[in-house]
């Protein structure tokens, strides 16, 4: 029997060379970069809970949890429109913002974002870009939160130029 430190790097290794794999284009689901289809958006995280409290906020059944999500990856043509959907559930009802690259999107005329909240514990959201540019490239997240807890989802999009 491995020593408990020794599992926990062992744990720690398996989990890097998962990550760096699918990160070099590996996994499951991938058929290539173009025309690519990821069957899980979600990376898996170990939580090692140090307390009680941190137990008690990752896992409150009341979170805000992403519950339906766009594909991963999106290859869009210059000049159309991207769409992007979450649904997020929790009590009370959670708030959906968008990131680009890790700044918050501020409304502008070419983005738009619908909302549509649906009883007291589930909220839909689509942000939509319209014409798109060759700057609309990049790593877009959606982020529910509520008082107990907080869930984002990740989307990476790239345009395709189209030659005739």
């Amino acid at each position: 029997m491995l020593p408990k430190k020794l599992f926990m790097l062992f744990c720690v290794l398996c989990l890097c060379v998962s990550i760096s794999h699918t990160a070099r284009g590996g996994g499951r689901g991938k058929t290539g970069r173009r025309g690519s289809r990821l069957y899980n958006s979600r990376m898996p995280v170990i939580i090692q809970h140090r307390n009680l409290a941190s137990k008690n906020y990752y896992e409150n059944k009341d979170g805000a949890k992403i519950i339906k999500a766009s594909h991963f990856e999106l290859e869009y043509m210059l000049g159309r429109k991207i769409t992007f959907f979450c649904m997020a559930q929790g009590l009370p009802r959670p708030e959906i913002t968008w990131f680009k690259d890790g700044i918050e999107l501020l409304y502008h005329k070419f983005f738009q974002v619908h909302e549509w909240p649906m009883g007291n514990d589930t909220m839909k959201s689509k942000m939509e870009i319209d014409p798109t540019t060759q700057k609309d490239a990049g790593y877009y997240e959606c982020q529910a939160n509520n008082k107990y807890a907080i869930d984002s989802r990740g989307f990476r999009t790239d345009y395709v130029m189209v030659t005739y």
